[in-house]
């Protein structure tokens, strides 16, 4: 079952027993409040996907995608965090007061774990995408669970002290998309919801900020102006592109969606956001591997 949030009420802060969890739902519903810039393209409503009822979405994997109404998009990231470029991700979308989903890699979060807290702080959506993002198709079925299993505890040691298999958020991306019958009833039966995408920008190959805009902008079209859109932070031209990719959105009419998790904190109508703090990011490293979904 999805949820649309539409309600008025006034964000209030939830007990959810570490008072690191509570901070951060807290701080993603002071966040959704206000946004000091007018003109900025903001995120329009929250969606709160349930697990139980709606396991797997995304058209280019699955028969089914999220109920998005006509230029309603969602953004999501995976492959992070990468201290280079991630920070010029979030910066560009603190400015438009726009909210993501993003499907962090184990080893890195674990790496950075301050650049994870840092996304969670901002207010966006986090889920998860393997230990070391092999094909998990391609490997052995025990070391496949290990790859999903380590890669959550992981992010969930960065975000919130714990190592546990239990994500507080159950946004599951396979790498490459490469999924079998047994890892997805496997994560249907733990109640985890796997992300497919109905659109991306193939920014794992070599191209130009601007040749990644036109192609983006034009699939967008093509998928019929909505969908689930997939990107990867770690790439220096998907970085550089995401400003002017925000301000195609706003210029043509788009609204942005937030997804959260349907027994995630309150549910509310989303005005457009404050612009949380941009802080200078680490110290640039060297630019990943190419990358795949």
């Amino acid at each position: 079952m999805i949820n649309v949030s539409r309600s008025k009420s006034t964000p209030r802060p939830i007990s959810l027993g570490l008072a690191l969890v509570a901070a951060v739902i807290w701080g993603q519903a002071a966040h959704a409040a206000t946004c000091p810039r007018k003109d900025a393209l903001g995120t329009s409503r929250i969606l709160s996907v349930d697990a139980a009822t709606t396991p797997r979405v995304g058209l280019k994997s699955f028969p089914q995608t999220l109920p998005l109404e006509d230029h309603e998009v969602v953004l999501t990231f995976d492959d992070g965090p990468w201290p280079a470029t991630t920070p010029k991700v979030l910066a560009a979308l603190a400015r438009e007061c726009v909210h993501a989903t993003f499907f962090l890699i184990g080893k890195p979060a674990s790496e950075h774990p301050e650049l994870v807290r840092r996304i969670a702080a901002e207010g966006h959506t986090i889920g998860t995408h393997s230990w070391t993002h092999p094909i998990l198709s391609q490997i052995k079925p025990e070391d496949a669970v290990d790859q999903i299993n380590h890669g959550i505890s992981a992010v969930e040691m960065a975000l919130h002290g714990t190592a546990t298999t239990t994500p507080s958020t159950p946004f599951f991306r396979f790498p490459g998309f490469a999924s079998t019958p047994a890892t997805l009833d496997l994560l249907q039966s733990r109640g985890i919801v796997v992300f497919g995408a109905d659109l991306w920008a193939s920014d794992w190959n070599p191209m130009t900020p601007a040749q990644e805009l036109k192609l983006l902008t034009g699939r967008l079209t093509e998928a019929g102006n909505k969908g689930i859109i997939l990107l990867h932070d770690p790439q220096k031209h998907t970085a550089d592109m995401v400003p002017a990719f925000l301000q195609y959105l706003k210029d043509n009419h788009y609204r942005v969606v937030h997804l959260v998790p349907a027994t995630a904190g309150p549910k509310l109508e989303v005005k457009p956001e404050v612009k949380p703090e941009v802080k200078p990011g680490p110290k640039a490293e060297a630019a990943p591997a190419k990358a795949t979904p």
